[in-house]
């Protein structure tokens, strides 16, 4: 029975179609979209567009996209939705620029050609009922006539108001009245809801090609870019359908999209938690045990993920039980081990959201500017602002993720599902950045081995390690924290919460549903 004292939420529950996001206005647009008819991928669109209008630090049309897609009664696909460098970003060439180590946030050269438009228009075309028109009716809305901030938000944004204050474009858009907006005040952007009328009208070419795409192109050259109208044109077709890795974890088998994606790195932490009795653990072993098999994983997650062209086979290799049972060998249930390698700049900034509608399909989409407010780049003539995607490529010479042209980076965002004896029963996602794979491994085991409600799950205490550090969130005690402290963590308390998440669990004659209570968003149904 539900605590309902505990100043939590539970789940919420519907019959027949539900969406989940972590924005409020998002998911009301997608829930009337599929009142209207629509089917879970103009929902998933609608509920999206809206969100990279209310939630602009998060995501945009300026950003990537991934997503997993299940018609009723199949298993999921994938759709990689990545962009890629521009033709002429050699290494040897950002290398004579004089960057060294790593690509900046906000440098010209963190700006991949942006993917999300083309993933959008391929979902659309291929599974969606209704024309775009409709489907970014109320994103073009708000983006136009204004939108109210909400609590989350407007905290995130304030914490990204010195780097909006770097750039006069983005600081005329994001701090157009000298400060970040406060919860409850109404911030408009014009511009961006012409890009989306444009393509709505004219589809990705509306993005890709002509006076938009030139003008892309030509900003990011006024900054020292790379980026030609010919490389915009040539990602109009870029999102691609592929067939999604899996693994299985205590019955159910749970999909991820490939490489250049990190839900390779996901499956790696489940497998190796596979050995492992986590129900009949304590809360600090397996917070241990997971910081631990999260440690391995990224360690060859940074050394290996990479664009599958150049990384073939590594799915394979580092799911094969010989290599898990290694890695899992290498664990000390009472001694933290030697830390993995963290050289990547630090990402936090995506939103994920799932849909399941009233015929059974499933749509499992993540859409993502990589850091706050992307690259904080902006060009003035479209209102449109760039990702820093570009920022996880490696300067190093051989480094299968080492920058160069037309090369896709690694991705950290990542949406999953879950299916049971052949047929799909939950498309879910954490955000998070870095966090994501570790928690999706922390979801699952919180549904799958404690048997804890989709929303409790969500709700559960977080911990992850990073950077040689165990991150804590305050919801975990002091004597816990101490017992961590002595088997060998260097302990830190996170300064704000550690990630988000959303998901649909479909039940026999139910749809179960969660949405991150970190988060300003929430699940609707009907």
């Amino acid at each position: 029975m539900f605590d309902f004292y505990s100043g939590r939420r539970p789940s919420t529950y519907a019959g027949r179609a539900m969406i989940a996001t972590s924005h409020p206005l998002s998911t009301a647009a997608g829930l009337e979209v599929l009142q209207a008819g629509g089917n879970a991928v103009d929902a998933g669109l609608a509920a999206l567009a809206v969100q990279c209008v209310v939630d602009p630090l998060m995501t945009g049309i300026g950003g990537d996209c991934f997503a997993l897609y299940a018609p009723a009664g199949s298993l999921p696909k994938a759709l990689n939705g990545s962009g890629r460098t521009p033709a002429a970003a050699s290494l040897e060439a950002i290398l004579g620029t004089g960057l060294s180590g790593e690509i900046p946030q906000t440098s010209p050269h963190a700006v991949t050609i942006p993917g999300a438009v083309s993933a959008w228009c391929r979902l659309s075309a291929d599974y969606g009922s209704m024309p775009l028109s409709a489907v970014f009716k109320r994103a073009i809305g708000y983006a136009r006539d204004g939108y109210v901030v909400t609590p989350r938000v407007a905290m995130d944004w304030a914490n990204n108001a010195a780097l909006i204050s770097q750039d006069e474009n983005a600081r005329a858009v994001f701090m157009a009245k000298g400060a970040p907006p406060l919860p409850g005040s109404r911030h408009a952007q014009p511009l961006l809801a012409d890009r989306l009328a444009e393509i709505a009208e004219s589809g990705a070419a509306g993005f890709y090609e002509g006076s938009t795409a030139k003008s892309m192109a030509a900003y990011l050259k006024s900054i020292g870019g790379l980026h030609t109208p010919e490389d915009f044109a040539s990602a109009k077709d870029a999102a691609h359908w592929v067939e999604p890795i899996s693994a299985n974890y205590r019955g159910y088998d749970v999909y991820e999209c490939p490489p250049n994606g990190q839900g390779l790195a996901a499956l790696m932490i489940l497998k190796i938690l596979e050995g492992f009795d986590l129900k009949a653990m304590g809360a600090v072993d397996r917070i241990h045990i997971h910081a631990e098999a999260t440690k391995i994983a990224y360690h060859h997650r940074d050394a290996l993920i990479a664009d599958p062209d150049h990384c073939p086979g590594i799915a394979e290799t580092l799911l094969d039980e010989a290599a898990i049972s290694a890695m899992r060998a290498a664990i000390d249930p009472s001694r933290s081990g030697r830390p993995a390698l963290w050289d990547e700049p630090e990402h936090t900034d995506t939103i994920y959201l799932s849909v399941v509608d009233e015929a059974g399909n499933a749509l499992s989409l993540i859409n993502s500017l990589f850091h706050g407010f992307g690259s904080a780049r902006l060009d003035p003539g479209t209102g449109l602002l760039f990702h820093s995607r570009g920022a996880s490529f490696r300067l190093i010479e051989g480094h299968p993720n080492a920058i160069g042209p037309n090369k896709r980076p690694m991705h950290t965002i990542i949406p999953g599902m879950v299916a049971e004896a052949g047929k799909v029963v939950m498309p879910f996602g954490v955000m998070g950045g870095h966090y994501q794979a570790a928690g999706h491994a922390h979801l699952l085991v919180n549904l799958f081995d404690r048997q804890m409600s989709l929303q409790e799950a969500m709700d559960e205490p977080r911990s992850f390690a990073f950077g040689g550090e165990l991150q804590i969130e305050p919801g975990i005690n002091e004597a816990a924290r101490k017992e961590l402290a002595a088997k060998g963590h260097v302990l830190k308390l996170a300064t704000s919460p550690i990630g988000g998440s959303q998901a649909i669990r479909i039940h026999a004659g139910c749809l179960e549903g969660g949405s991150e209570s970190r988060k300003d968003g929430m699940a609707l149904g009907f």
